[in-house]
Formats: structure tokens, C-alpha cells, sequence
């Protein structure tokens, strides 16, 4: 895997970490908010991810040739869905929201495992920095090893 790859697998990385942390600012965002109706509640939403990797060997690459162009991982985001846990029902005949029952609906979202998410994400890319901090590192000594 030629260095170049590296930022190619971080940077990957951080997309899809990204990815993660908007989506779960989006669920915090409407984690209280309310609906009238069982089809207008907000859902909760999670990002897809994927593991790309494609073995050099199979396309026939080898590191004597340098043709290691095929050899290449990463994370695929493959898309964003939707939660499929029940929303809360509340009794709140008062509230403008409140349908002719006098119930309100209110989004799927667990804001202690919404945080927890964040932090996750957070932290995976921080940690993608780190890798990509690394290998620009490794580039320079290496320039420098000619002089």
C-alpha cells in the first residue's frame, strides 16, 4: 500500500465520521420536538456504514511492479435510515399539538445514546487526524533522508 493510500482510508474515514456526527446533531436537534400526528413524528436517524477493502492480489497488483492502485480500504457510507422504534405517545390534552384524543407524539430519539454517539464519532475522528498526522510526518523524514 503505497502512502498515499493512507490518506485515502483516513480520509474516508473522517467522511464517514462526519457523516455520524451531523446525524446525530440532527436527532438532538429534534429530539423534543413534537408532532400532532403518528406520520409527522421526527425518526431517528443512523448512518450505514461499510468496510471497503480490495485485495491487491485479485486484480493481479504486486509490490515489485508498484502497480498497487487496486489495493485500496475505507469506509463506504452506505446510506442513512431510519429507526423503526416506537415513538412516544403522551397525554397532554392542553398542548396545541394534541391530536382530537389529546395525545402528542414525540421522536424515538435516546438522547444518552444520541451523546454517546457523539462522543464515539468524535473520537474516531480525532483519531483519523492522528493517522493522517502520522503519515504526513513519515512523508517529510523521508524527504529529508536524501540531504
Amino acid at each position: 500500500m503505497a502512502i498515499g493510500n493512507i490518506f485515502d482510508v483516513a480520509g474516508s474515514g473522517m467522511n464517514a465520521q462526519s457523516l455520524r456526527l451531523n446525524t446525530t446533531a440532527s436527532n438532538l436537534a429534534n429530539a423534543q420536538s413534537a408532532a400532532s400526528s403518528a406520520g409527522d413524528v421526527y425518526r431517528s436517524r443512523q448512518p450505514v456504514f461499510a468496510a471497503m477493502a480490495r485485495d491487491a492480489m485479485a486484480f493481479g497488483a504486486t509490490p515489485i511492479d508498484g502497480n498497487d492502485q487496486a489495493a485500496s480500504a475505507g469506509v463506504q457510507v452506505l446510506g442513512v435510515v431510519e429507526s423503526d422504534a416506537p415513538y412516544e405517545q403522551r397525554f397532554e390534552p392542553t398542548h396545541p399539538l394534541a391530536d382530537e384524543e389529546g395525545y402528542v407524539y414525540y421522536p424515538n430519539v435516546n438522547v444518552v445514546e444520541e451523546m454517546t454517539n457523539m462522543i464515539s464519532a468524535s473520537r474516531s475522528f480525532q483519531v483519523n487526524v492522528e493517522v493522517m498526522n502520522a503519515a504526513k510526518q513519515m512523508a517529510q523524514r523521508v524527504l529529508t533522508l536524501g540531504q
